[in-house]
């Protein structure tokens, strides 16, 4: 695993092998940021990374040079993994918060302008996240949501959908909140 772009780009990530995680391959994450990059200028932006795992998705949002992640994940192990390669990479403006991500949601005072979540496939509730973010107005305005999920979930009639994209296996649904 690497970082694909930025700062640290081309950087190699070696997470422990027991940590229960399913990490965003390369080419989604590329795919993704290239999107991403003609929508978003990703200076001064703070981003949410919920249900982290290896981080590898908050690495990615400091190495293009977001002014803060924040990520949040349950299992020591992996907020742990996180927290050494923060500090192994010098990534001063990335906090990570060992919490419940839908905990985290409905108390954090905290807003957005760019929120991931990459929920465990099997995890009951993952077709409520972007509604939990709504409701608790977690996103500034212009702000965008962005979940991986499996196929069988379909997003695209939810209020602020803006799209769908798939790679492989992967599937990335993207809201916006506009002005």
């Amino acid at each position: 695993m690497r970082i694909v772009g930025g700062k640290y780009g081309r950087r190699i990530i070696k997470p422990p092998k027991n940590l229960p995680v399913r990490p965003t391959t390369d080419l989604a994450k590329e795919s993704l940021f290239n999107i991403l990059r003609h929508k978003i200028d990703f200076e001064d932006k703070k981003v949410l990374d919920l249900f982290s795992g290896t981080g590898s998705i908050s690495y990615e949002f400091v190495s293009r040079g977001c002014a803060s992640v924040i990520s949040v994940d349950q299992n020591y192990k992996c907020s742990q993994f996180i927290k050494e390669t923060a500090h192994k990479f010098e990534m001063k403006n990335l906090q990570v918060v060992r919490a419940d991500a839908f905990r985290f949601i409905n108390t954090t005072p905290l807003k957005f302008d760019i929120i991931f979540s990459d929920p465990p496939y099997d995890l009951p509730g993952i077709e409520k996240i972007n509604e939990l973010v709504f409701q608790n107005e977690l996103l500034n305005t212009n702000g965008i949501l962005i979940i991986e999920h499996p196929g069988s979930i379909d997003f695209s009639d939810q209020q602020w959908f803006i799209e769908h994209r798939k790679y492989g296996h992967v599937n990335f649904s993207l809201f916006h909140l506009q002005a």
